[in-house]
């Protein structure tokens, strides 16, 4: 998830060189210039105590905001992450310990931090049918997180909140696959180790990107040089294969992924479905797209006019679209037309976080939305509340501003999954096999996905099939729906829903919900 952000380019001025005598020798030439290293304060951590009721229980608790310094190849300290930690006072045993981030790449943990598991949560229109506006904004007790149940340590990634280079480290020695993962799981180790935790049973929660960060570091911290096994994952909003959530002309296979998602916001806005029940409707635009609509797009011109008579049909029942408008796009319907589509005779674009939001643009003749409504609609709430509860509540003084997402961070992803040098041919990101790994190594650690319909990045069905893929172990895997999007949290109803079978998956007793 990426909002927008504003940076401000410094101007560096250069003096020219002074022309060498003739037959004097010439100055050494430089390629580059060398940056001069950051300043390494100390890390600054900032504690304090608090109460609140969890899951019914009255617990004390207390959090360390601060800062952990992660070291380079030379031993020296290249970056400093910020991390927000609730631990429970008073108990005895291995307690377990969640790692908590959402995606991006380049987004804070902000949104699981106050939407979700935190005891404090941002208060937004449940049903999606309202703007966050101005301040003041509505923070309230959040009763419903898991902190009776598993301590939580917030991670901000390298560019957000208050993570950052410091020395001679570079953000982009972090915007990858490589560096991100090195530097988490180093975190993580540095944290287990100064809390004594090594025993205890250990979680990673994602979100989005968060997702994909959670598959390859899963595997990484089971087979890298300091050997952690994991008891569980929860990925919220699973991405793990972008070719099933990455809508483009060139992708076909993303047409299948995304259509069930695209009938059950039709659906919700009254545009298809009428008067079917919502479990029967979307197996039928699930057995459509599997077993219909992917053939006759691989088929292509070599259909029959009666074939593609049949898929224009049934892609308007499912997607609420006119066959004149779906006959245009060559039975090609992209997700931001989509969005734009739908409702253009009321002059409103749906948001791609979650299809429930409308947004009223000024241009009602363009192709896709001009910005995501079910971003800019709470991301001002977000912000103001997180930094309010920052400075008051936890006592947090930075000389810096906390960072909810870095579109420098986003831009500058290398998405190379191969060391530098070696062969790579562009390809869709893809960690399903490292989850597999790392499944197959550690027989104990299960996994949670959680899926919103109205998800328009994510798809739900995508989810189905990776999972049905890549031989990931299907007895170790749960799946749980909501009647909600990316962030299904923001709806009040899934947000009971989903505390609930969080709950259940730390207990191991969750039951997949999966269509068979």
């Amino acid at each position: 998830m990426k909002f927008q952000a504003m940076f401000v380019a410094l101007a560096m001025v250069c003096a020219a060189p002074a022309l060498a005598a003739p037959g004097a020798a010439k100055p050494a030439e430089t390629t580059e210039d060398i940056p001069a290293p950051k300043p390494v304060p100390d890390p600054v951590t900032f504690k304090s105590t608090h109460t609140g009721t969890f899951g019914g229980q009255k617990i004390t608790y207390r959090v360390e905001a601060g800062e952990t310094h992660i070291k380079n190849k030379d031993g020296e300290p290249g970056a400093s992450l910020f991390t927000i930690s609730y631990i429970r006072e008073n108990v005895s045993g291995p307690r377990p310990v969640s790692f908590v981030f959402n995606g991006g790449p380049g987004s804070a943990s902000v949104w699981l931090h106050m939407g979700l598991l935190g005891p404090k949560r941002v208060k937004v229109a449940s049903e999606a049918d309202a703007d966050d506006g101005a301040a003041p904004y509505v923070l309230v007790d959040n009763p419903l997180s898991i902190l009776d149940v598993t301590d939580l340590v917030f991670v901000d990634p390298v560019g957000t909140g208050y993570s950052r280079p410091v020395g001679k480290g570079e953000g982009k020695d972090y915007w990858s696959e490589e560096g991100d993962g090195s530097s988490i799981a180093e975190l993580i180790r540095i944290w287990i180790t100064d809390h004594q935790r090594w025993n205890a049973p250990k979680y990673l929660i994602g979100e989005s990107f968060g997702t994909t960060r959670a598959a390859y570091l899963a595997n990484r911290m089971l087979t890298g040089d300091v050997d952690i096994a994991l008891n569980g994952l929860v990925l919220i909003s699973q991405a793990l294969d972008y070719e099933g959530s990455t809508s483009a002309h060139d992708n076909i296979y993303s047409y299948v992924t995304y259509l069930p998602s695209m009938a059950a916001t039709a659906q919700y806005h009254g545009r298809a479905g009428v008067g079917v029940p919502q479990e029967t409707f979307l197996a039928e635009a699930r057995a459509f797209a599997r077993d219909e609509y992917g053939p006759a797009l691989w088929k292509g011109s070599a259909m029959t006019a009666a074939d593609r008579a049949h898929i224009v049909e049934r892609l308007a029942y499912f997607t609420g679209l006119s066959p004149a408008y779906i006959e245009t796009s060559d039975l090609k319907i992209l997700m931001h037309r989509f969005q734009k589509e739908l409702l253009r005779d009321k002059g409103v674009a749906l948001g791609r976080l979650d299809g429930r939001y409308l947004g009223d643009e000024a241009d009602d003749a363009a192709e896709g939305p001009d910005s995501d409504v079910s971003g800019y609609a709470i991301g001002s709430a977000y912000s103001a509340l997180m930094n309010h509860y920052l400075s008051t509540d936890l006592g947090v003084k930075m000389d810096r501003p906390y960072m909810l997402s870095s579109e420098e961070a986003g831009t500058a992803w290398n998405y190379r999954d191969v060391p530098e040098g070696e062969y790579w041919e562009p390809r869709f990101l893809n960690v399903s096999a490292k989850l597999t790994n790392a499944m197959r190594q550690n027989t104990a650690m299960k996994v949670w996905v959680a899926s919103g319909y109205y998800d328009l990045i994510t798809p739900f069905f995508d989810a189905e099939i990776t999972f049905a893929r890549y031989g990931i172990p299907k007895e170790r895997v749960a799946m749980t729906y909501y009647q909600a999007g990316h962030m299904m949290y923001l709806n009040e109803g899934a947000l009971e829903a989903l505390a609930a079978d969080l709950r259940a998956f730390y207990a191991g007793k969750l039951e997949d919900a999966r269509p068979e």
